[in-house]
């Protein structure tokens, strides 16, 4: 499992363990399982969606970065409210 959290200038957005997690990465969108490789990166527009146990859920954005280290994954994130 992956230690996720989700952080927008207006408040945490989801802090708990997800199987993974789908970001909009600048060069193209790319998923983080379990044991990804330590990775900082600019996010675009887009989705994220992460998997939990009660299932799939997606949060719109407008950028932010993804850091990944250790099974932890960190979003800074700007959410798009029109969605």
């Amino acid at each position: 499992m992956l230690t996720l959290k989700i952080v927008s200038p207006e408040r945490v957005e989801f802090d708990g363990e997800v199987e993974s997690v789908l970001v909009p990465g600048t060069l193209g969108s790319f998923e983080i399982l379990n044991d990804h490789a330590p990775i900082i990166s600019s996010l675009e527009k887009g989705k994220v969606e992460y998997t939990t146990k009660e299932g799939k859920v997606e949060l719109g954005i407008l950028g932010g970065f993804v850091e990944v280290k250790k099974n932890e994954v960190s979003l800074c994130v700007e959410v798009n409210q029109s969605e």
